[in-house]
């Protein structure tokens, strides 16, 4: 869709399609006042303007809308809405090993058990073996950290989206 279709979408196609961008209402919300946008600067500009002013919650919320890294079950049911976009974000785990997949189911469960959210990374362009490094390094981490860390990588997610969107 072209920015000008994008712009002058009845309110309740636009609140659907931001919400694939990005699946925090509250970030959706914050984002309609800018709205038409005059350019594709000022839409990313004001999405991630946007993003930094959301709560945590809301920041676990819109984590919540992705499937976990390798989690192609999920992926296919839940996500329906924005498998496309994510199958092809994480087109890399589709390959691999089943030890990797394994590896990264584990490390998953981890994750979500220490900080109490799925594992957020921009994985465009990422191999599984990248990711799994990436997660088992960011276990490491600090919780108050990584929210930051995490909040960054969904970022970047509704960056690409929003571009995906609106090529």
């Amino acid at each position: 869709m072209t920015l000008h279709e994008f712009n002058i979408l009845p309110k309740e196609k636009l609140v659907e399609e931001l919400t694939k961008c990005c699946g925090s209402a509250a970030w959706v919300q914050k984002m309609l006042p800018f709205i038409p946008a005059d350019d594709m600067i000022e839409l990313l500009e004001d999405a991630e303007e946007q993003w930094w002013k959301c709560s945590k919650a809301d920041w676990k919320e819109a984590f919540a809308h992705h499937p976990e890294i390798g989690d192609t079950d999920s992926l296919r049911k839940k996500f329906v809405n924005t498998a496309v976009w994510a199958s092809g974000e994480q087109s890399a785990v589709q390959t691999a090993s089943e030890e990797i997949l394994k590896a990264l189911a584990e490390s998953n469960r981890l994750y979500e058990k220490k900080f109490g959210y799925i594992f957020i990374v921009c994985a465009t362009g990422k191999s599984a073996e990248e990711m799994l490094a990436m997660m088992k390094e960011r276990l490491q981490n600090k919780p108050e950290d990584e929210i930051q860390i995490a909040a960054d990588e969904q970022n970047k997610i509704t960056r690409l989206r929003i571009e995906k969107l609106l090529e």
